[in-house]
C-alpha cells in the first residue's frame, strides 16, 4: 500500500501547558503531598547528552562511544506554591519573613501538554510528563515599576534531575511522558487519581517509576 499524507484526523501538533503539580521530597528521600501549581506558564524541557566520541583503528573509525544523558530545563511561571519555596532555597524564620541562600530541597512535578489535530483542536488529547529528582538554580528577578505598558513578573528556574530507578531492564531516567490518545484508559484514571488525588481522603502523591509502569501493565482496557 503506497504512502498516504496529511490524512483527515491525522495531522497532530502539541500545545500549551497545563495541571502542573508540586510533590517537595522529604527529608527520607520520599515525596509529599503534591499541590497545584498556578500559573504556570511554560516547562522547557532542554536535554543534552549522548555526545559522540569516535574511536580510530586501523586507519578508519573503529567505533562511536555516547556519553550519558542529562535531563534539565526551565520552569516559568506568574506563582509558586508556598511549598516550592524550600526547592528555591527559602526557609521561612517568622511568619511572613524568609531568608534566601538555603539548602535547595529536591522534588518532582508534574504537567500536561495539549495533543490537538485537524478535527478536534486542542481536545483530542493530551500528554501527561513526570519529572523525578529536580533541582533548581538561583534565578534572576527583575522588578520594574508600573507603567503605561503593565506586565506581571514571570519567575523563572532553570533545574537540573538526577536519574531514578526505573525498573526491569530500562537504565535510569528522571522523566515518564503518558499520552492519553494510545494509554489504557483504566491505567490513565488510576494514574491521575494517584497525581491530583481521588474521592475521599486520597491525597495527590507522585509515584514511582516502577508504580506507574505496574498500572500500565496490569490493565489491558484499550483507550478510546
Amino acid at each position: 500500500m503506497a504512502l498516504t499524507w496529511d490524512q483527515t484526523g491525522e495531522r497532530l501538533y502539541e500545545t500549551g501547558t497545563d495541571h502542573g503539580v508540586l510533590y517537595p521530597q522529604s527529608a527520607d528521600g520520599t515525596y509529599g503531598t503534591g499541590v497545584a501549581w498556578n500559573g504556570l506558564t511554560k516547562v522547557t524541557e532542554s536535554p543534552d547528552g549522548a555526545e559522540e566520541t569516535a574511536l580510530y583503528a586501523d586507519n578508519s573509525k573503529y567505533l562511536s562511544l555516547l556519553s550519558a544523558e542529562n535531563f534539565k530545563g526551565t520552569i516559568e511561571a506568574y506563582t509558586y506554591p508556598d511549598e516550592f519555596a524550600v526547592c528555591d532555597g527559602s526557609a521561612q524564620v517568622a511568619e511572613g519573613v524568609t531568608v534566601s541562600q538555603q539548602p535547595r530541597m529536591p522534588f518532582a512535578m508534574s504537567y500536561r501538554t495539549l495533543v490537538g489535530n485537524d478535527t478536534e483542536a486542542n481536545n483530542h488529547g493530551y500528554k501527561i510528563h513526570l519529572v523525578w529528582g529536580a533541582k533548581v538554580s538561583p534565578s534572576e528577578r527583575a522588578y520594574e515599576t508600573v507603567n503605561d505598558t503593565p506586565a506581571a513578573l514571570s519567575f523563572s528556574w532553570a533545574f537540573t534531575t538526577t536519574p531514578v530507578d526505573i525498573g526491569g531492564d530500562f537504565q535510569k531516567s528522571a522523566t515518564m511522558v503518558i499520552d492519553s490518545t494510545t494509554a489504557d484508559k483504566t491505567a490513565l484514571a488510576a494514574l491521575e487519581a494517584k497525581l491530583y488525588g481521588g474521592d475521599g481522603d486520597a491525597q495527590p502523591t507522585m509515584p514511582t517509576p516502577q508504580e506507574v509502569l505496574e498500572m500500565f501493565k496490569t490493565t489491558t482496557t484499550p483507550a478510546p
